[in-house]
């Protein structure tokens, strides 16, 4: 309620303050000249301070704070879950995880050997199937 009503204040804000900036006489003379302005308007002579200058700096305040305040508001709505939040979470089927750890077994083929002097999975003392390191080649002298 109060967000739709800060909503709707800010708009009207908005629409006021672009009206009251476009029907100002800037130094180009803007759309309240609305025909000849004399020249020292258009080379920016000092203006007297009109209703429609404080108007736009009334406005202009106004649209500020009610921004400000519309974000602290909407930021505090914004606790909670979204509706699109909701609709996934409904959506979504519940998947039972099993508790038990999968069970993999290795693929055949692709196990390498133990290597010499280690235990061997199943745990029966050291295994002297691999065979022994090449020696390293003699070194050649010039």
């Amino acid at each position: 309620m109060l967000y739709n009503l800060l909503l709707t204040l800010l708009i009207l804000d908005g629409v006021i303050l672009a009206a009251v900036v476009l029907l100002q006489a800037g130094q180009g003379g803007g759309l309240a000249s609305l025909g000849g302005g004399t020249t020292d308007l258009v080379l920016g002579g000092r203006q007297a301070v009109t209703i429609l200058h404080k108007a736009s700096w009334v406005t202009g305040g106004l649209f500020m704070f009610l921004a400000l305040v519309l974000s602290v508001v909407a930021s505090n709505r914004a606790i909670g879950e979204s509706d699109v939040q909701r609709r996934l979470r409904q959506q979504a089927p519940t998947q039972q995880t099993p508790n038990a750890p999968l069970q993999t077994a290795p693929v055949p083929g692709t196990t390498k050997p133990p290597i010499q002097g280690t235990t061997n999975p199943a745990g029966q003392g050291t295994t002297n199937s691999a065979p022994p390191p090449a020696p390293p080649p003699p070194a050649k002298k010039p």
